[in-house]
């Protein structure tokens, strides 16, 4: 981004009226070019694309994943099939009440997951665990990108002999980083397109396993596995599956299209709804399901491996190219953005966002994913257990703490309140460690431990002792509607005067700095 220099700042902000305010950062804009890069500007309300079907199949094509198909049938190993896809459903509505919290993060004031957290953790402080999130996505985009890569090297090894699936993970890797590289629209539109035909070949996989269970004699209804399978055990292992995403939403809902005054906060994150309480819990409930039934059916977890190994032909075709759309549509969106933007609020603004999505993939590729594929329901337990502290501190700092009041230009100011000790905020850190320590020791029920443990200490530590040390100007204000931006129509937009202002969309001058589709 280019540097420019700062003016004096304008007059203050008027209060609780509907007339345009403005707000500044108080250095130079030398001084905070390290938290400032086009990718993580505040994304404007006019800039915001996706709509509610665009939504909707974002998340159809993030929740059809190989890892999911595990998840049903480690559950039908000790649990009857209704009540592993009734637990399933449940758990990801009840994680559904996280997402819609932290999404509002996006929709009320165009942040980034790791921009925001620069508020609990301060502005050093979020380096921490906003880069543990962006490698962990990255490490995922390395195991989905090896899994699209075996489907397509058995396309090409069974029409043409060639057996070389390095080359298939380099290409496959190069081509979602490429088309995450070209922005959001590029990248719901792959989901647009990818999630129909996903759906379509997943109930096709299922009436093909059913029939092959009932040539067998078997009812998948009625059948019953003869493992110790806990009920609860399974709910919590499920959220954790999502506790990613539940706390980096405002990554995808910061380009929601959300109505400018929108100060109901139904009305405000509405798109988001039908997404979150719908589509994700039925389609994850649903993959599950067909995962239990092919373990009933043939006692592999993995469908395509079972039908797969019934014929050839259009058969396997059809199915790989599934294994392919799903792995590429669930990158773009949950892997690869996530991990970008944690990337690029390190480096700012050294590090574009292009350059980060590169990282991003150097990062999943030498976690040699081919050897976390064989231990991932206990990499996916330790990392759900360590965010599910990071949920719960988020949710407690924007509502409980700021009632979604952010002084939003103090998130890119150097000297600003965000500072705390030294850039780190130790309530969000001790917070984070003391809910992370509890969810690793309680791991059946990680979810709800690390996130009601990091919810509770990080409002006490912060009101007994951070608050009467380092004010936060929002709190002090009594919660000014100057703090708030979509709810009162207004944008947070930086300058080249080297500034934030708080404008109506159709005041945003030619001179604001744009930031990226991104």
């Amino acid at each position: 981004m280019t540097s420019t220099q700062h003016t004096s700042p304008p007059p203050a902000p008027s209060t609780r009226s509907g007339t345009s305010s403005q707000a500044t950062t108080s250095s130079s804009a030398n001084a905070s070019d390290h938290l400032l890069e086009a990718a993580i500007l505040p994304v404007w309300l006019n800039q915001r694309t996706i709509g509610f079907l665009g939504f909707i199949w974002l998340w159809i094509g993030m929740a059809v994943i190989i890892a999911t198909f595990q998840l049903g049938a480690g559950g039908v190993a000790g649990l009857p099939l209704v009540q592993v896809v009734a637990i399933i459903f449940l758990a990801n509505l009840v994680l559904g009440v996280v997402m819609s919290l932290t999404a509002d993060i996006g929709t009320e004031h165009g942040l980034s997951f790791a921009v925001y957290l620069r508020a609990p953790f301060g502005l050093k402080g979020t380096h921490l665990p906003a880069v543990s999130r962006g490698i962990v996505a990255a490490i995922w985009f390395g195991v989905q990108t090896y899994l699209g890569a075996l489907a397509l090297n058995g396309i090409v090894e069974y029409l043409w002999g060639l057996d070389n699936w390095v080359l298939w993970y380099l290409l496959f890797a190069v081509v979602q980083i490429v088309n995450t590289a070209l922005g959001i629209r590029a990248v719901e539109l792959l989901a647009s397109i990818a999630a129909p035909c996903i759906v379509a070949i997943s109930v096709w996989m299922y009436f093909t396993l059913d029939v092959l269970a009932e040539t067998q004699g078997i009812n998948i209804w009625t059948f019953a596995g003869d493992q110790d399978v806990a009920a609860l055990g399974l709910f919590f292992a499920n959220m954790a599956f999502w506790s990613a995403l539940a706390v980096d939403i405002p990554n995808l809902t910061r380009f929601l299209k959300t109505e400018a005054g929108a100060r109901s906060f139904f009305q405000r994150n509405r798109n988001v709804f039908v997404a979150q309480f719908l589509a994700l819990p039925a389609t994850q409930a649903w993959i599950a399901l067909i995962g239990g039934v092919s373990f009933i059916a043939a006692g592999d977890w993995n469908p395509v491996t079972v039908i797969q190994g019934q014929g050839g032909g259009f058969t396997l075709i059809a199915l790989l190219a599934m294994v392919i759309l799903a792995q590429w549509s669930t990158n773009n969106a949950a892997n690869l953005i996530p991990a970008a933007l944690t990337f690029v609020n390190a480096g700012a603004p050294r590090v574009s966002y292009p350059v980060a999505l590169v990282i991003a993939g150097v990062v999943g590729t030498a976690s040699m994913p081919w050897l976390i594929l064989d231990n991932l329901f206990t990499f996916l337990s330790y990392y759900g257990a360590v965010l599910s502290a990071v949920g719960g501190i988020m949710v407690a700092d924007y509502y409980l703490l700021r009632r979604r009041r952010l002084n939003v230009p103090a998130l890119f100011d150097p000297a600003g309140q965000f500072r705390f000790c030294g850039g780190f905020n130790p309530a969000g850190l001790i917070a984070w460690l003391a809910g992370g320590t509890l969810a690793l020791i309680f791991l059946e029920y990680a979810y709800a431990v690390g996130f009601v443990t990091a919810l509770v200490v990080y409002v006490v530590l912060m009101k007994a002792w951070i608050l009467r040390r380092y004010p936060q100007e929002e709190i002090r204000s009594g919660f000014d509607d100057r703090f708030l931006a979509t709810s009162v129509g207004r944008n947070w937009v930086y300058t080249e005067q080297g500034r934030f202002e708080r404008l109506e969309t159709g005041d945003i001058p030619d001179s604001a700095l744009k930031r990226e589709d991104r």
